[in-house]
């Protein structure tokens, strides 16, 4: 199994005057279900090399098992200093792809088309995509062959008007992702705020919240497994 995990290069928080990027547990979680189960992975960001963190994520209260893993994985962070440049990727040749959250994602990975177009031919090819928090957000501008929103009709999650609310940027994000979702037509679902909550349908996983990424990942897994049994 190889997978792709697609990260932000956008590390400025709006007008706010702080920094964003990636959100730590949402890339390491992942991380590590798909390595411990043997699989090939492969980093990318739109700018390649060093993705930004959000330091937040890496505060006291939001670290894990997993973050402090990652963290100590010599090889793991060498890899994430070298991200490779999104444009330069094939997705045919992997198996699944992963896109972190963040709210880095919102600004740049939501408007590149080399994501969105990867995102269109992954899912054309019947290669699942895996999305989590403000992650799913990146699917606004993608469509079908037909030209209709990606997201029309299928069940999905992300991160909640609510949460948003919770952390307080529903002001400083680009759009909310719950809110997007729904304009675009998707059968919009949710959990709990910040309970884990996973929605699949077919190919397209889709994770609520920073706690949904492993069992994101994880329904990933299970379903390339699937695909290979099939």
């Amino acid at each position: 199994m190889k997978v792709l995990i697609v990260l932000t290069s956008h590390d400025t928080l709006g007008n706010t005057g702080r920094k964003t990027g990636f959100w730590l547990e949402e890339l390491a979680a992942p991380y590590y279900r798909f390595k411990d189960s043997g699989a090939e992975i492969v980093l990318a960001s739109p700018a390649g090399g060093q993705p930004p963190l959000d330091p937040k994520s890496n505060e006291p209260d939001f670290q894990t098992a997993d973050t402090h893993r990652f963290e100590a994985d010599v090889a793991a962070t060498a890899q994430l200093a070298d991200t490779v440049a999104l444009n330069s990727i094939d997705v045919s040749e992997f198996d699944a792809v992963f896109y972190p959250g963040g709210h880095g994602p919102l600004w740049d990975l939501a408007e590149d088309r080399t994501s969105i177009t990867l995102i269109e031919t992954a899912l054309q090819k019947q290669i699942p995509v895996a999305l989590v928090c403000h992650a799913p957000g990146v699917l606004r501008h993608a469509s079908n062959r037909d030209g209709s929103p990606l997201v029309a009709g299928r069940t999905v999650t992300g991160f909640t008007n609510s949460e948003e609310e919770g952390v307080g940027l529903t002001e400083v994000v680009p759009f909310l992702v719950e809110d997007e979702l729904i304009r675009l037509g998707a059968a919009y679902s949710k959990g709990p705020d910040w309970d884990s909550y996973v929605v699949s349908d077919g190919i397209l996983i889709t994770g609520q919240n920073p706690n949904s990424s492993a069992a994101a990942a994880t329904a990933l897994i299970e379903l390339v497994d699937g695909q290979t049994l099939a």
